[in-house]
């Protein structure tokens, strides 16, 4: 894109057909079947900065601060709620409806063919009956009040006034907002940070390869001493042990059915950071609360910044788009924030079948049978028989099945805790709030202006038994024998929740001094198995390492320490491997022509900084090893890339390793640095800056123009200032908040998805700095939305 044409001047190219389609190649299909549009877009530039609503709930006013996050005041939270509704759907009406028609299986209806897959997927899964038997038995609640306001905000801008770019590009208006599509937006980040295939990848790779690889590629357990609650902890949790047995399934996999299923799972890279300090080791003498979540990064972002003032208290924060509470932030009493625990709250059944029946228990039983029809613009409509069982959907794809059970499929009250959370006065109100928090499985951290801290893991946790003994979630169930079945789950109805772990056996910590989390396992020793996978543990760590260190000195720890730690980029992955790689280097017979690059190793501090060759090297040889060891051998069994294990597995993998077989891991390494260096002397950049770059973080649409710019920035896949420029995912927020004094935020881009605001982007460079704004607390801007009752209109 040339730098000297401004973002008017551009899309006015565009929609004059001044600009070719091969200029934006990842939309090129999408830019033949735009209309010419001949100003209808324009429309999306003509939101006047102040203006007055008619509300039928009363009073409430929307300033705008300096980054463009509404500061929302009402008489009442119906009136605010309603206000925030507004302001959301002014800023983000786009974002809102594309979620909400992925979750459904409505996205082909407005961009044709190439999304069939993902919408089969999610109309086979049925995530929106999950979402309506959840708002059914919210509706009559006070969070189901206020849901309805907010609906109804939404509407004022879906049905009066839908001015995003995006529907004039695609050429489509948005249909209502219901109270429905806000709770499927909470299952939707419920299936991101849960939604999970791994147990039919294992077994697929167990089938191909052997038990015994596939235990060693994908181990249930990593070996490291920073577990979040680490011994010594001051709960019983911590010192517990798990009865549940780990055991291989005994149920072949479809490979085509594995394959097609795990492209709808997590992103690689979700994950998070949070850590809590109590007042015995900060400056002031009162707690902080630090969080990043790491989530997918795009234009715009997942989170939208708010801070509300309903009579009685303040909270401020960020939420999703389509979620009218602040889920994670602060209130006149505390700060809270999450990081994902990655508990195995999903299962998989195989059953015996026959023509629209399927066994279960002794006798046969009818499918749960619906239609459905996929509406596909410019294209063929698809039909799709949706089926259930007694444990939930059951997935099938050219011949093969299975049955799935998750907790998000029945009804929850996830959404009424995250409005608890935001009307909390304390510690005792946060507890009470987490055992209301139903699905995901999170890990909390909060403290409070009392003085108190709290970790506590949330959400539904199985228990499996076969014959009477808990056995792990780990394997494909035989779920005609009912294998494994969660007791007093119903799928699509309402649960009881009696076989799953009680709330006051999962793992948490009252008053820890200081404790961290980074997806890493929960605790040595749980009273109940948890999960079948945790996260590296790079991370948790580094971050135990940093918190140690600073405690036991005479420094004390102050909201400035935590931002550095948010900033920490030393890759621990390369502190173990790069010394072994350059002596490995040093002691071939022919290195002159790559000299350069291993001196650059040599001398390096193990820190992916944006100015560095050596981070540059190490990252593309970092892909090229992994790809030398396992690809050879995946490749013979017709596993791609997506089946190798993760990266702590890759590390410690020794030098007598089957995997080096035929070869010395010396040979493979040295392989894998020709490779990459080649790599970056055919690249157009020679600092680690030039390859990790914002230009990743894409619109959805694919449309160019509405990317971000191209700025370099620090972090990696295995840091704590996290940045995987592959994916690409990473602190989708920062925060910090200390129970003294102001607190601090960025996000990735900016508040509002316009192209033509000033708010588009303007927090971007902060972030890729790693540098904050302010999280407000009172009141202020020039920009101004006034709701007036309607009878006073």
């Amino acid at each position: 894109m040339d730098s000297d044409l401004t973002r008017r001047a551009l899309v006015g190219a565009i929609l004059a057909g001044g600009v070719g389609a091969s200029t934006f190649s990842p939309v090129r299909g999408y830019l033949e079947r735009f209309a010419p549009l001949s100003g209808s877009a324009w429309d999306a530039t003509d939101q006047p900065d102040s203006r007055t609503i008619e509300s039928p709930y009363g009073a409430a006013e929307v300033r705008y601060d300096e980054y463009g996050v509404p500061n929302v005041t009402g008489e009442s939270e119906e009136a605010l709620y309603y206000a925030v509704g507004y302001a959301q759907a002014r800023d983000r009406a786009f974002q809102l409806d594309l979620q909400r028609r992925q979750m459904r299986g409505e996205l082909s209806a407005v961009v044709g063919e190439q999304t069939l897959d993902s919408d089969e997927f999610r109309t086979k899964m049925d995530f929106a009956s999950a979402a309506q038997v959840t708002w059914d038995s919210l509706a009559d609640s006070r969070t189901g009040a206020l849901t309805e306001a907010y609906a109804a905000g939404v509407n004022e801008i879906m049905a009066n006034d839908p001015s995003a770019l995006e529907f004039s590009l695609l050429e489509y208006e948005p249909d209502p907002w219901t109270p429905v599509d806000t709770i499927l937006m909470q299952k939707q980040i419920a299936w991101t940070l849960t939604g999970s295939f791994r147990t039919l990848r294992t077994a697929l790779v167990a089938d191909r390869l052997g038990e015994e690889i596939a235990e060693e590629l994908y181990p249930s357990r990593l070996d490291h001493d920073s577990p979040i609650i680490r011994d010594g902890g001051t709960d019983q949790a911590s010192q517990q042990r798990s009865g549940a047995k780990h055991e291989s399934s005994t149920h072949s996999v479809d490979p085509a059915l594995a394959d097609w299923l795990s492209q709808f799972e997590s992103p690689s890279g979700i994950g998070s950071n949070s850590w809590v300090v109590s007042g015995e080791h900060t400056a002031s003498g009162a707690p902080i609360v630090a969080n990043d979540p790491h989530l997918s990064l795009m234009s715009p972002p997942v989170w939208y910044e708010m801070n509300l003032s309903p009579p009685g208290t303040n909270v401020r924060g960020v939420t999703f788009p389509g979620v009218p509470f602040v889920v994670i932030g602060e209130n006149d009493a505390g700060a809270w924030g999450f990081t994902n625990t990655g508990a195995d709250v999903i299962d998989f059944y195989r059953y015996d079948t026959r023509e629209g029946e399927y066994r279960y228990e002794g006798e046969w039983r009818e499918f749960e049978t619906d239609q459905r029809t996929i509406e596909v613009d410019g294209g063929e409509d698809r039909n799709v028989t949706v089926r259930k069982t007694v444990h939930g959907p059951v997935i099938e794809r050219e011949g093969a099945r299975v049955g799935v059970a998750w907790t998000g499929h029945t009804a929850e009250s996830t959404p009424q805790a995250i409005y608890e959370f935001s009307r909390s006065e304390g510690v005792d109100d946060i507890v009470d709030a987490t055992e209301n928090f139903d699905v995901p499985t999170q890990n909390l951290v909060y403290a409070d202006h009392d003085g108190n801290t709290l970790y506590y893991v949330t959400g539904k946790i199985p228990i499996r038994t076969i014959d009477g003994e808990e056995v792990s979630g780990d394997r494909i169930f035989d779920g005609s024998a009912g294998e494994g079945e969660w007791e007093g789950f119903t799928p699509f109805g309402t649960s009881s929740w009696e076989g799953f772990v009680p709330f006051e056996e999962k793992p948490h910590v009252t008053n820890p001094d200081y404790l961290g989390t980074a997806n890493q396992r929960v605790v040595n020793d749980p009273e109940h198995y948890i999960a079948e996978a945790y996260s590296d543990p790079y991370r948790g760590i580094r971050i135990y390492d940093r918190l140690d260190r600073r405690a036991q000195s005479d420094d004390p720890i102050d909201p400035q320490f935590m931002k550095d730690l948010q900033h920490d980029t030393l890759d621990l992955r390369a502190e173990a491997l790069v010394p072994l790689l350059v002596e490995v280097a040093r002691t071939a017979d022919d290195t002159t022509e790559i000299r350069r690059y291993v001196d650059a190793l040599d001398e390096w501090d193990h820190r992916m900084e944006r100015d560095s060759l050596a981070a540059l090297v190490f990252v593309r040889w970092f892909d090229e090893y992994r790809e030398r060891v396992f690809g050879p051998v995946f490749d013979e069994h017709d596993l791609d890339a997506s089946y190798y294990p993760n990266d702590w597995v890759l590390q410690h993998l020794g030098p007598n390793s089957r995997w080096f077989e035929g070869r010395s891991r010396a040979e493979v390494m040295l392989d894998g640095l020709d490779a990459a260096i080649e790599d970056i002397e055919n690249a157009e950049y020679d600092t680690y800056g030039g390859y990790n770059t914002t230009d990743a973080m894409t619109h959805p649409l694919g449309l160019a123009f509405l990317g971000y710019p191209d700025l370099p920035t620090d972090g990696s896949r295995a840091t704590v200032n996290n940045y995987a420029v592959e994916n690409p995912t990473g602190s989708s927020w920062r925060m910090v908040c200390s129970m003294d004094g102001p607190s601090s935020a960025v996000i990735p881009g900016g508040n509002s998805s316009s192209y033509f605001s000033d708010h588009y982007d303007d927090q971007l460079e902060l972030w890729a700095d790693t540098e904050y704004k302010s999280m407000s607390r009172e009141l202020r801007g020039e920009s101004t939305l006034t709701f007036e009752p309607e009878d006073e209109q």
